[in-house]
């Protein structure tokens, strides 16, 4: 079968394919991951692409036997106070992107929601004194452009780009369990919010007439040197503690973190008549983010703000470790308007102890209908399993000390599914 024929049966179908079942398989991965950064479309053959696609992601962790170990601050357990809760909530991760081709240049302009987070057990449970209510969002945008020239039997692309990311969130958790509600709820709340600048740069070999492609991208790491907030405890009476200046009041705070920098290398290529396999390696570097302190906005200058310091409000124990996704598939177009792709995704645990974070086993697929040569539809699906594990203590790579959520717990095998559609329209 000569090159043109096998072109043609191999479609852009199976190549649309490809980054649904990809984007799905890795949309519960480790770390504070969602959307991440996905610049595939810069890669549409068409003059001009657009792009709107959701994924509704609903994970399923539970964690059970907790216990709270910290009698310091007032032991949960009793009736009131579950031992085991619901670690996870449902979320959505949508991403929309334009593409503009002029020439051997090729530019996308593109919004995501790279990380975030949803997790909202309450208070009434174990380990409540370490989270109530954890929400995470982040909002980027980026500019993307390619130069492309010609190479033995393909072309080679040079990639680079820049992106501005905003981030914000609150976490909530039981300060002190309090005897009567009309002393207030204990419940202390940290709000912040921080933005900062990244970069890209890759490289890309392309055959078109085998759908050959191989790309490397590398995406800096976004510095939120400003993050900003408000330490809430005006729901902690003062007498708990009176020499700690901060109950009772609402208090300005400062800290800092980044969102981490990452390496993906992606390749696919035609193997048969109408049929592709594909595949990816991504490493995230979450293993930047340990302890992040926060210190009053009125130390700022005056002292430094480390997880050691004096005038420490609060912090951020994290402590994960690098991240790691490996994903492979194969893609078929059935005919001139519907093809099919399937993936298996692994995805390495971020965890070191301090969170329900392990290995998560994906398999996803989908299915495009092109029902004209300008508009593309996709549908997938995605089920998977979240592997077991336990909560516990765990020693920062930063410092060396001991961190503790204040409590042990359990948690086994769980499921996670997910939804997506996307909707192209080329010009």
């Amino acid at each position: 079968m000569n090159n043109s024929r096998l072109k043609a049966l191999l479609g852009a179908g199976c190549f649309s394919l490809a980054l649904v079942g990809a984007a799905m398989s890795s949309a519960h991965a480790g770390g504070l991951e969602r959307g991440w950064y996905d610049i595939d479309l810069l890669f549409d053959p068409a003059q001009v692409t657009g792009e709107l696609s959701g994924t509704y992601v609903m994970p399923q962790r539970d964690v059970k036997n907790a216990k709270d170990t910290d009698p310091s601050d007032g032991t949960l357990s009793g009736p009131k106070f579950s031992t085991s809760a619901r670690d996870t909530e449902s979320y959505w991760v949508p991403n929309a992107g334009i593409k503009v081709g002029m020439g051997p240049i090729d530019c996308l302009g593109d919004y995501s929601q790279p990380i975030g987070a949803s997790s909202n057990p309450g208070a009434n449970w174990a380990g409540a004194q370490s989270n109530v209510d954890t929400q995470v969002k982040s909002e980027a945008f980026g500019a993307t452009c390619s130069y492309k020239m010609d190479l033995g039997k393909g072309q080679f692309r040079f990639i680079g780009g820049v992106f501005h990311e905003d981030v914000s969130g609150f976490k909530e958790q039981l300060v002190a369990p309090l005897p009567s509600p009309l002393l207030g709820s204990g419940i202390g709340r940290l709000d912040l919010q921080g933005d900062g600048w990244g970069w890209r740069a890759g490289v890309a070999y392309e055959i078109p007439d085998i759908a050959l492609r191989g790309s490397l991208v590398y995406n800096s790491a976004v510095k939120l040197d400003n993050l900003s907030g408000t330490l809430d405890l005006t729901q902690v009476p003062g007498f708990i503690n009176p020499t700690n200046p901060l109950l009772g009041r609402v208090t300005d705070v400062y800290g800092s973190a980044e969102v981490p920098d990452s390496v993906e290398l992606k390749l696919q290529s035609g193997i048969a008549p109408g049929w592709l396999a594909f595949g990816s390696i991504k490493w995230v570097n979450w293993s930047e983010l340990q302890s992040i302190p926060f210190c009053p906005t009125s130390t700022q200058g005056l002292v430094a703000c480390s997880t050691t310091s004096p005038v420490r409000a609060t912090s951020l124990d994290l402590l994960y470790r690098d991240g790691w996704t490996v994903s492979g598939g194969v893609g078929h177009k059935f005919n001139d308007q519907w093809s099919g792709a399937a993936v298996i995704t692994w995805d390495r645990g971020t965890s070191t102890g301090l969170s329900a974070q392990t290995d998560t086993w994906t398999l996803s697929g989908g299915v495009a209908y092109t029902p004209t040569q300008n508009i593309e539809v996709r549908l997938g699906g995605a089920i998977g399993v979240l592997t077991s594990g336990t909560i516990h203590t765990s020693v920062s790579k930063d410092d060396g000390l001991t961190y503790d959520n204040g409590y042990t717990a359990d948690f086994g095998n769980d499921l996670v599914t997910a939804l997506s559609t996307t909707l192209k329209v080329k010009w």
